[in-house]
Order: structure tokens, then sequence, then C-alpha cells
């Protein structure tokens, strides 16, 4: 509406849903290679299967596909062949082969993004260009050049390979979204594999940053970086081990953490890391406001533009979040939803029934600057009996009242 092209391609949007009123021109992404070595490449199509001879054989039988297949060389990491076979059985979930970058989804949507800036560069209008880079999702597939940056002897364990103590015992789901690659257990990770997993996690955010790196150096090259804004972010955190879990799907800190970047031309505070709490629900109405464009009534978000003008001040006194529970056993047949509010000392989170949210089936509370990694959840202790009334009441008064001081 305000004439712009815009384009996007890669994971903007969860799988293969799509906006198409969003885009100047269909937005997509290039077909690439999910494994690269053949034996994986054979596994991963049986990924709706269990194996018939029951031994993982299904490893070594069949030939592998597509380019990346024909070149590819082992790079040293292994999968347990004793591991039960999960409901889903994919590939597995790490994997580094001596291939191109462009093997795989974000090496390719690079190469797009560069030779769509080339042609963006030609025109007159301003632009929106929407990168969606995959990596560091699972699998954990890199590379090998991408692995050689890490000594696996130097990679550290998460140091809480526990449950938060004292919170109900579905605050913390174990990983069902990992279970579903070959090689990987039921229960507790053992150390070896969790090694290798978190290798493979820092490989794919190198082989991912450096994908990043191309499309920033043809921003520079074509000389468009001096009027564009250039914003980086993630749709979630991640557990790596942390509370004897992994993946995400809860409302712990670790899962609702996620990266954010914005560098802006001429901006004063290059460089700087802001110390107050921002939403993604934010970024539309930040970036409206840097632009000069108008913000639609509708938005939930606020710019975050002061912030950047002034990195050191206070923010929003609370940013909001929430994730799900199914009625099962662990939760006593009722069907809970989880609302999680950070404060910038603590982690409130009310899990309520989603039939009738009047009823409280816990609560947690974590305090940030005793206990980073929330592992005591302090909302049963009487001591904080005054503080959890006051989260409750903040949460209940939701984002509308959690408006920063202007």
């Amino acid at each position: 509406n305000n004439g712009y092209f815009v384009q996007g391609m890669g994971k903007i949007y969860h799988g293969s849903l799509d906006d198409p009123q969003s885009w100047s021109v269909p937005w997509g992404t290039p077909k690439a290679e999910t494994y690269a070595l053949p034996e994986n490449v054979t596994l991963n199509e049986r990924r709706y299967g269990v194996d018939p001879d029951g031994d993982n054989a299904a490893a070594t039988k069949g030939k592998g596909k597509g380019k990346g297949a024909k070149t590819a060389k082992a790079a040293g990491v292994t999968v347990p062949d004793s591991m039960p076979a999960a409901k889903n059985i994919r590939g597995p979930a790490f994997e580094g082969a001596e291939v191109p970058d462009n093997t795989f989804q974000d090496g390719k949507v690079a190469e797009l993004a560069v030779s769509t800036l080339r042609d963006i560069s030609q025109k007159k209008e301003p632009f929106f260009l929407a990168v969606g880079f995959i990596k560091p999702h699972l699998p954990f597939i890199a590379p090998k050049k991408y692995w050689d940056l890490y000594d696996p002897a130097k990679i550290q364990l998460a140091p809480n390979k526990f449950r938060p103590k004292d919170a109900p015992d579905y605050a913390i789901q174990p990983g069902g979204e990992l279970r579903n690659y070959h090689g990987i257990p039921e229960g507790s990770i053992p150390d070896d594999l969790a090694r290798q997993l978190k290798h493979g996690y820092y490989a794919a955010i190198s082989y991912m940053d450096a994908q990043l790196g191309r499309v920033l150096d043809e921003l520079d090259r074509l000389d468009l970086r001096k009027n564009t804004i250039v914003i980086l972010w993630g749709d979630h955190g991640w557990k790596l081990g942390e509370h004897d879990a992994w993946c995400k799907h809860s409302n712990a800190e670790n899962d609702t953490h996620g990266a954010l970047l914005l560098s802006v031309p001429g901006m004063s505070h290059a460089g700087a890391k802001a110390t107050g709490l921002v939403e993604f629900v934010d970024i539309y109405p930040t970036l409206a406001d840097l632009a000069g464009l108008p913000r639609p009534a509708h938005l939930e978000g606020l710019s975050f533009k002061p912030v950047l003008d002034n990195p050191a001040r206070p923010w929003k006194p609370a940013a909001f979040s929430q994730y799900p529970r199914p009625g099962n056993s662990a939760t006593g047949g009722q069907p809970l939803m989880g609302y999680s509010m950070r404060t910038e000392r603590y982690r409130f989170t009310a899990w309520l029934h989603r039939d009738d949210p009047s009823k409280v089936a816990a609560l947690e509370l974590y305090d940030h600057q005793t206990d980073p990694q929330e592992n005591q959840n302090l909302a049963k202790h009487t001591e904080h009996a005054a503080l959890v009334a006051q989260l409750t009441t903040q949460l209940r008064a939701g984002w509308k009242a959690a408006a920063p001081a202007r």
C-alpha cells in the first residue's frame, strides 16, 4: 500500500503456509536436499514406517539420490544403532558431509536473496525482503567445514540436567520433536549423544550465519546498506539438555527468549545491547516507525525506537507468552493453557483451565536474580505469597497494562 516491492523466500511462515496478498511476487522456497549422505537419504525416505529388519539395516542398504548424495563424504559423526525406533522414523538428527553450502536449503535461499537484491538495485522503488533461513532447526545438518569450527571435547553440557524443583510435571516436556529422528532414545539423552547434538546445533548456526553473511555482503557491494534497515530474529528459543529436556514447547526462559538484532542506517549506538524488555509483536510497529510509515490501529506491539536511541533505558515492565498442554494424566485430564510473563527480575507462569480460565491448576515463579536457569519454583513458598499475588494481578492485566513509561 505504500509503494514497496515485497518479496519473501525460505521459511517465513510455518511449513507450506503462505499469505499471498503479502507479496509483490509469489513467495517460494528453493528445493534442496535434506540429507547429503546416501545412507541418510535412504533412511529419511522410510520416515513413516519401522525398519522391517528391526536392526536399522536400512541405513546401509539403500542408495542415496540427489546431487548432494553423490559427492558426500562422512564427517566423523556417528548415530548409535541400538536405539529404539521412534514413532515417526526420519533420518538422523545431525549430519556433516563434505558438500557445498548450496546443497541445502539455506545455501539456496542465500543465492536467491543475493540475486533478488541485484534485481532490486536496478529499480527505484523501496523494497521489503523477507529471507527465511531454516537452520538451526532440526535436523542439525551443515557441511563438514562448519562442524570443524568446533572442538567436540570443549562442548559443555547443560549444567541443570534436572526438572525445575516444585514445578508441575507438565511444565517441561522432554522433547518429542527430537525423538522423531533416527537413533534418539526415549528418556534422558546420554552425554556422548548430547555432545554430538550440541555440536550439530553449533555447526548449523555457523552454516546459517555464513549464508546471512553472503546476503549482507551483497547489500554492501550494491551500496544498499546506507538506506536499508536489517532485522534478524528467531521465532523462539531452544533447550539443549537444560532441565533434562530438548527442543521448545514450554514457557521456560530457554524457549521463550529468542534472538533479536536490528541495524538502522545512521544509528548512534551501533553494536550496543539493549537491556529493556521487548517482544516480537513490537517488530512491525518499530519497522513502520523507522521507515516513516503509518501504523495500523490494530497492532498489539509498540515501537521500540526509543530503545535504539537509548539502549540503557528501561522499557516494557513485562513481556508475555503462552503455550498449552493437552488434557492427559499429567494434567488430571484438563486441557491447560500456560500464560507466562517475564519481568525484569521474574518469570511467572499461570496454568489455567482452558474451559474455565478462572481455575488455576498450578503456578510457577522463578527469580532470575538468584536463579537465572529457572531451577527452583518459588510459587508455593509462603514467604513469596505477596509477590505471587502481585504478579497474578499483573499477568491478568495483560499486555495492555504493560506499556513502557515514556
